[in-house]
C-alpha cells in the first residue's frame, strides 16, 4: 500500500526511515511547502514522487494513507485537506490543537467514510498489551495509584516554545503521561487537579497533574520540557509494583512483588516503534474501518478534552483559537 507524507521535519524523517524497512508498504510520495525541500527529502529516503505543495499530494489517488508530520497548529487544516480529497489519514499526536478541531475532523470522517487516526504510538505498541495483561492478572494485588513522568530539554524547540505553533509541554509530551494513566486505569475520572510553569511566551513548559478516578485510584503525572527525566511509569498495588521503563517507547517492564520475587518482560525487537501504528492503520483501511481499535476516535476526543480543560485552568489560549 502506498503512503504519502506531509511535512519534512525530524518526525517525518523517522517515519520515512521506518517505512523503508517495512514489508508490504511503499513510501510513495512526500510533500513540502517548497520544491527544494521536497526534492531533497525524496532523494534522501528514495521516494519516487515529491510535491511542492500539500494540495498536489492529496490529489494523488494512488496514495492509500497520508501521514501528517506537520506542527500541531496545522493538524486541523492538513487533516481536513486530506479528508476532503478522500485520503485516509494518520495524524501525528497531538491530534489537533483543541477538542473542537478534533470533533470537526472526526465528524467529517464519519460522514464521508474516510479513515483517520491519531498517531499516538504508545497505544499501538506490543508492550501496551503486555501491561494490560499484567494488570488484569492481579499479580500486584489491589491497585491504588500510579506515577508517570516524561521530560526532555526542549527549550530551543520552536514547536514547543511558541503559542502560534500550539506549543507547550502538554500537547507535545504531556499527552503521553495522560494516555499512560488512562490505558492503565480507564476513563472514569472523578477529578483533575494541576499546576504548570509557563515560559515568557505564555505556554506551559512544566506540568504537574493529579487525576483521581471514581474507584479512588490516583495518577500523579509530571511533564517537563526543561530537563531530561527517567520517563518511568510505576503502578502500585497491595502485593507489589509494576515498573514500566520509558512510557514514551517501552524498554521493558519489571514486576516487583513484596515477597522479593521479580518478573521481567522484554520489549520485542522493533524498527523504531512507528511501524505498529502504520500497520494497524493499513489493516483498518483494508477492513473498511474509519478508525482503529487501538486508538478509537472516542479516546482521541477524550484526551483532547482533558487537555483543553487543563489549558483553560492554566489560562493558556493559542492566538488562532
Amino acid at each position: 500500500m502506498n503512503i504519502g507524507i506531509l511535512g519534512t521535519g525530524s518526525i517525518a524523517e523517522k517515519m520515512s526511515a521506518t517505512i523503508n524497512k517495512m514489508d508490504n508498504v511503499h513510501l510513495y510520495a512526500v510533500a513540502s511547502r517548497t520544491a527544494e525541500k521536497a526534492k531533497s527529502f525524496s532523494e534522501k529516503y528514495h521516494i519516487e514522487n515529491y510535491y511542492e505543495s500539500y494540495e498536489e499530494l492529496v490529489k494523488d489517488e494512488n496514495i492509500d494513507l497520508v501521514y501528517i508530520a506537520t506542527p500541531h497548529s496545522r493538524h486541523y487544516e492538513d487533516c481536513m485537506l486530506c479528508l476532503e480529497n478522500g485520503r485516509n489519514v494518520l495524524c501525528e499526536k497531538a491530534f489537533t490543537a483543541n477538542a473542537r478541531q478534533a470533533e470537526k475532523i472526526l465528524e467529517y470522517a464519519k460522514e464521508h467514510n474516510v479513515f483517520v487516526s491519531e498517531a499516538i504510538w504508545t497505544r499501538f505498541m506490543p508492550m501496551r498489551s503486555v501491561l494490560d495483561e499484567i494488570i488484569k492478572s492481579g499479580a500486584i494485588g489491589e491497585i491504588s495509584s500510579l506515577t508517570a513522568n516524561i521530560g526532555y530539554n526542549l527549550l530551543n524547540k520552536e514547536r514547543v516554545q511558541k503559542p502560534e505553533l500550539a506549543g507547550g509541554a502538554l500537547l507535545d509530551i504531556g499527552i503521553y503521561t495522560i494516555n499512560f494513566a488512562l490505558m492503565a486505569f480507564g476513563n472514569d475520572i472523578a477529578e483533575i487537579k494541576s499546576t504548570c510553569i509557563k515560559n515568557k511566551h505564555g505556554v506551559d513548559i512544566i506540568d504537574n497533574i493529579l487525576i483521581t478516578f471514581k474507584d479512588n485510584k490516583t495518577a500523579l503525572l509530571h511533564n517537563n520540557t526543561a530537563a531530561d527525566t527517567d520517563k518511568l511509569g510505576v503502578i502500585y498495588g497491595t502485593s507489589g509494583r509494576i515498573e514500566f521503563y520509558n512510557i514514551n517507547n517501552c524498554e521493558g517492564i519489571k514486576v516487583i512483588l513484596n515477597n522479593g520475587e521479580i518478573q521481567n518482560y522484554e520489549t520485542p525487537p522493533q524498527i523504531s516503534g512507528y511501524e505498529y501504528e502504520v500497520e494497524e492503520s493499513l489493516n483498518a483501511i483494508k477492513a473498511g474501518k474509519i478508525e482503529t481499535d487501538f486508538m478509537p476516535h472516542c479516546e482521541t476526543l477524550r484526551i483532547m478534552r482533558i487537555m483543553d480543560s487543563l489549558r483553560n485552568e492554566w489560562g493558556i489560549k493559542y492566538p488562532f483559537e
